[in-house]
């Protein structure tokens, strides 16, 4: 015998999400708020539909333990990690269950990582018939909302938990929501609503690359856009720390414009220029990371498709930006 295990069970926590959608049973995890998801461009809504960031906690001393979701082809593994410590990934595309056991019997925290790239639908969880299940203490940690493209959604890391905002998360305790949104970070202005409602103790912002590949802002709207942006989040979030970074290195693109005539080194100053507009404006909690400090010409080879970093590359990426975010954590 076994406990099956509802998703929507109180007992179960889940982290990392704007929104739920529950429909037929089945639990959705959304990185936008789901009622409103026509008021957002359609490709957006595809990118937020996965679960990048978003975890699933709880405490249970079961040995052993199995999820069960829909299947999608396409689709991340699962990290799941015992008291902190890492157990195993976990396979999802084109399966519809995953198990793991030799748990051990003693009670724990639990934590699922769900896929970064792909839709996810829990269906239940199933543990030992007599394990316990209860909710894993909140210890209040420090809220990180981080938003960009697909680079910090991190398809090409080889697991959930390799991303780089989740490794700077689990280095520093941080309760992670990631917006990282692949080829859709625009400055979207339902997207700084989202950020202005969601509780964060500290922000990050990855700005400019998609604006170059899809030549989505010109001169004239570039850096207004960052600086209408920021004013719709700090109608909430009014003195939250707020980095805003410049896009990695990336070949190709660093002086030869795009369609609108943007190069990165043209977006690099305009970003670092709107951060010092509202620095003299009077934001004082507000902080300029130059990509090219987290991620420059030197490792061009961990860019296996000249644009987004490998596995290595995100785990570069993820210490540089640690140690820049800890000065202000």
């Amino acid at each position: 015998m076994a406990q099956h295990i509802s998703p929507e069970d109180a007992r179960i926590t889940w982290k990392g999400t704007v929104s739920t959608e529950v429909k037929n049973g089945e639990v959705m995890p959304w990185r936008i708020p789901f009622p409103e998801k026509d008021l957002f461009a359609w490709q957006l809504v595809e990118r937020a539909a996965m679960p990048a960031g978003v975890r699933i906690e709880f405490t249970s001393n079961t040995p052993h333990l199995e999820l069960f979701f829909d299947s999608v082809s396409e689709r991340s593994p699962i990290d799941v990690f015992c008291d902190g410590d890492f157990k195993a990934t976990l396979e999802t595309a084109d399966l519809n269950s995953a198990m793991l056991g030799n748990l051990g019997t003693k009670n724990k925290a639990i934590q699922i990582w769900l896929p970064q790239y792909g839709e996810f639908r829990l269906n239940k969880l199933i543990i030992e018939d007599n394990a316990s299940l209860a909710t894993l203490k909140d210890d209040k940690h420090t809220k990180w909302v981080t938003y960009g493209s697909s680079i910090t959604q991190c398809r090409d890391a080889n697991s959930p938990s390799r991303t780089w905002p989740s490794i700077v998360a689990r280095k520093h305790n941080l309760d992670l929501t990631c917006l990282g949104y692949a080829g859709q970070c625009h400055l979207d202005p339902m997207v700084a609503r989202t950020i202005r409602d969601i509780p964060a103790d500290i922000i990050s912002m990855c700005l400019g690359i998609n604006v170059y590949t899809s030549s989505s802002l010109g001169e004239r709207t570039f850096q207004p856009g960052i600086l209408g942006f920021i004013k719709i989040l700090r109608e909430k979030h009014v003195t939250t720390p707020l980095i805003v970074m410049s896009p990695i290195y990336s070949p190709g693109r660093e002086k030869n414009p795009n369609d609108v005539g943007l190069t990165l080194e043209y977006i690099r100053n305009e970003i670092k220029e709107a951060v010092e507009i509202m620095q003299t404006s009077g934001d004082q909690n507000i902080y300029y990371l130059d990509g090219l400090t987290v991620f420059d010409n030197q490792y061009e080879n961990l860019l296996p498709d000249n644009l987004h970093p490998n596995d290595e590359g995100y785990s570069i990426m993820a210490g540089n930006i640690s140690n820049f975010l800890k000065l202000h954590l």
